[in-house]
């Protein structure tokens, strides 16, 4: 039964990861940046100021000029999207023990996903993606630390 459930969770965990490539990577490039040099893509299409993104879709759901249901959809998912991570990547990497361990992870995962979307001119790079992103995860990974889930999992994850 042990075996079982790993593999299923294994399987659960590809799917997971094809769904979150197919998010990232193989939607359709809007082309507003074609025939852009690399670098000039990444000046025009990169935010590093922290909360700027968040907060323009904030002052959209007000009704204040942006597509209320396009701000609602890039906050909820940045922030869910990565929530299965936090569960998964503790579960599948068992050094993975504690918090601060953990964050680490998650940056180097996140910083990866981040540069390739611009390497591919798939997505942008954006400060606010990383804290929603990271946000979902430590979602997560609180709910990976709950005593609960930790005592169904006891049987499979020893």
């Amino acid at each position: 039964m042990k075996q079982i459930v790993k593999f299923i969770l294994g399987l659960s965990f590809i799917l997971y990861l094809y769904i979150l490539m197919d998010l990232m990577f193989i939607r359709p490039e809007n082309g507003m940046y074609a025939g852009h040099s690399l670098l000039e893509y990444i000046q025009a299409s990169s935010n590093f100021v922290p909360f700027r993104t968040i907060a323009e879709n904030i002052h959209g759901i007000a009704g204040n000029g942006m597509d209320t249901g396009l701000a609602i959809r890039n906050l909820t998912g940045n922030l869910f999207m990565f929530l299965p991570m936090g569960i998964y990547l503790p579960f599948l990497i068992r050094k993975i023990d504690g918090a601060s361990r953990f964050v680490v992870a998650m940056t180097i995962v996140l910083i990866i996903l981040e540069v390739a979307q611009v390497l591919t001119r798939k997505g942008v790079i954006d400060i606010d993606d990383y804290i929603l992103n990271m946000a979902g995860a430590l979602m997560g990974y609180g709910i990976w630390k709950t005593k609960l889930l930790q005592k169904l999992l006891k049987g499979i994850y020893s």
